[in-house]
């Protein structure tokens, strides 16, 4: 700087240091820096105003002096790596003032954003002045590199995002209902969380790694990566998968001239391209970008799944990806090795990665060998009470669906169903009684289940046995000595293994007993398995999800809607007589006759003798019935 610019500074920063809240003062330098090049030396004074202590109006009114200051000079400008070293001789680089100015306009520029970014994840910062300097970060990145999209600087904005201490929810829901409409904000947005995602992962290993780090140190390490991952996972739910719109629509709206707007746009202003050649590329380039963003966003996925992703986060995620992740994949088979460990860990969160899980197999063409197995151990008590039960029991049926299921398998499932009728709620004894009926239906080759004659270990006939007891206590019949075995069930209910359960040796007594069910719904309900479920041109398969999201107060709710022909009383129905006749052979009662002669209506009665019996009887009072 020249001796009179640095005399002009020094006179500024005076006039500030004795008046340093006047904002007419402020005006005037930035209208000053805007005029001409002598008062550059305004930059410093003004960037000391974006800051979170400042007024706002301060802070406003030097956000938009520097704005129109720098947004025409950014093309000009050298990039951040430039130094004068890069010149063949330091002579050189002394020689060209020029260059050594405006790689000082850089390097405030650089300050100036870094301010920018400062405000708006400081918690000190004024809400009314977030937008306004959201707006302007996102103007630099669209104008900061020659026309195109500035990945530097939003990589920057993001980062310092993801790490800062305060929440940002008003910020994300900003930048994503003005911004993440853009194509290219999306893309880049995708780069920058794969990036991230990688660092959190490395450091993550350096904190598992290092002995000599305290306990509270790591701790808090920790707890600020747990708060990274929370709004790595925020920023993604909030992009929309953009394939449908990328295949639809052939003008894709950009916040900058990027690369996403020139793909196939390097054309001539004249008359030989036909309009066929418009279409074709038009289509390819739909296709170009289509195959980009799958890209970016499967890598962007993938590195935020090998993070230590909270319990929460966890769950969350095993919700969201069928529908929002793994459509969008390029190629899906990449989430079975996080799909089989989420499903090995066993409890609430196996039944929530069943489902993606399920898609990959069916969808996809992954093979889990075990996955029946799992499926089998998942059934328990608390899966009945699990939030998420009727989306696993509209699973659970549509993987027992198969006609290739072997018959022990199937048998297993519905032996381990029938014993949890016993334990559970009603609204699960309904589910499991469906699953059952869909089960018999389905496969006809465990329908032995429903009443089974033991032949091993059971003597079938014991009619002998009682014949004999009933002639004389020395008749004795010779009968096998597993006699004493009668009523033994085989099935072993903490067996892991279907293969070992001893299921086809079983059945399905349980369900028996649900016809005295306390509940009227579940005794009614059972009555569906009394049809012949092979005959399946007579039955049709139930509908779990009309069960599956059952409960106390679904039960009550249908019970109370419910027309019923005869209200059950609380004492038995009125009949004719006290007794009845079968007990007084040879007398008969005369209530009409009673009636007749007594229209009072009082209780009295008349027992009148017939021939042949004894004349010592007397006469006896009843009741008389109405």
């Amino acid at each position: 700087m020249s001796k009179k610019g640095n005399h002009q500074m020094k006179k500024t920063r005076t006039l500030f240091s004795q008046n340093p809240s006047s904002q007419p003062d402020l005006k005037t330098l930035g209208n000053q820096l805007l005029s001409s090049r002598a008062h550059v030396n305004n930059l410093p004074i003004l960037l000391k105003f974006i800051s979170p202590s400042s007024s706002p109006h301060h802070t406003l009114e030097s956000l938009l002096s520097l704005q129109s200051f720098f947004t025409p000079l950014l093309p000009d400008l050298p990039p951040s790596s430039s130094k004068p070293s890069l010149y063949p001789s330091l002579e050189e680089a002394k020689a060209d003032p020029e260059f050594i100015y405006r790689t000082w306009l850089r390097l405030m520029f650089d300050e100036f954003v870094k301010l920018l970014i400062h405000f708006l994840v400081s918690p000190g910062s004024k809400e009314s002045l977030k937008d306004v300097v959201l707006d302007t970060i996102m103007e630099f990145v669209k104008t900061g590199n020659a026309g195109k999209f500035n990945s530097s600087i939003y990589h920057k904005f993001i980062h310092n995002i993801v790490h800062s201490t305060m929440p940002v929810d008003n910020l994300f829901h900003s930048l994503a209902t003005k911004y993440f409409k853009y194509i290219d904000v999306c893309y880049f947005t995708y780069i920058s969380v794969e990036k991230i995602a990688r660092t959190l992962d490395v450091k993550d290993i350096i904190y598992d790694k290092a002995v000599e780090v305290e306990l509270d140190d790591k701790n808090t390490s920790t707890a600020s990566i747990d708060v990274c991952i929370h709004k790595i996972h925020y920023i993604l739910l909030r992009i929309a998968p953009l394939e449908c719109c990328l295949e639809e629509k052939s003008n894709h709206e950009t916040w900058s001239g990027s690369e996403f707007s020139s793909i196939g746009g390097n054309r001539k202003g004249n008359s030989e391209v036909s309009d066929e050649d418009d279409e074709q590329k038009k289509v390819l380039s739909a296709s170009k970008m289509s195959k980009k963003m799958k890209l970016k966003f499967s890598r962007a996925w993938i590195s935020f799944l090998r993070l230590p992703l909270p319990l929460d986060v966890y769950k969350e995620v095993l919700v969201t990806l069928q529908e929002a992740v793994i459509p969008h994949l390029a190629n899906p088979a990449m989430l079975c090795d996080f799909l089989t460990r989420s499903y090995d860990i066993g409890g609430v969160v196996s039944v929530m990665a069943l489902s993606s899980l399920y898609v990959l197999m069916t969808q996809y063409g992954i093979e889990y060998p075990n996955f029946y197995e799992k499926l089998y151990a998942l059934l328990v008590p608390a899966i009945f009470m699990a939030k998420h039960r009727a989306k696993f029991f509209q699973l659970l049926d549509s993987c027992l669906k198969s006609p290739l299921l072997p018959a022990y398998l199937a048998a297993a499932f519905a032996k381990r169903l029938s014993r949890l009728a016993l334990w559970v709620p009603p609204s699960g004894a309904l589910i499991i009684i469906a699953l059952i009926h869909n089960l018999l239906r389905r496969h006809p080759s465990i329908n032995f289940l429903v009443h089974q004659d033991f032949g091993d270990g059971v003597v079938k006939d014991d009619s002998k046995a009682e014949e004999c007891a009933d002639r004389s206590e020395g008749c004795s019949v010779v009968t096998d000595s597993s006699a004493t075995t009668l009523g033994l069930d085989h099935f072993n209910n903490r067996e892991s293994d279907p293969l070992k359960s001893n299921a086809m040796r079983s059945s399905l007594w349980e369900i028996d007993t649900l016809r005295h069910h306390y509940c009227p719904p579940v005794s009614r309900f059972v009555l569906s398995l009394e049809n012949d479920l092979t005959v399946r041109a007579k039955t049709t398969e139930i509908a779990i999800k009309d069960f599956s999201s059952g409960s106390y107060a679904t039960i009550f709710k249908d019970e109370i809607g419910r027309r019923v022909k005869q209200v059950p009383l609380a004492f038995a129905k009125a009949t004719t007589s006290l007794f009845s006749e079968s007990e007084f052979p040879g007398w008969t009662f005369r209530c009409e006759d009673v009636k007749k002669l007594n229209p009072t209506g009082e209780a009295t009665g008349i027992i009148n003798r017939s021939d042949g019996h004894d004349n010592n009887n007397a006469k006896r009072q009843r009741i008389e019935c109405a």
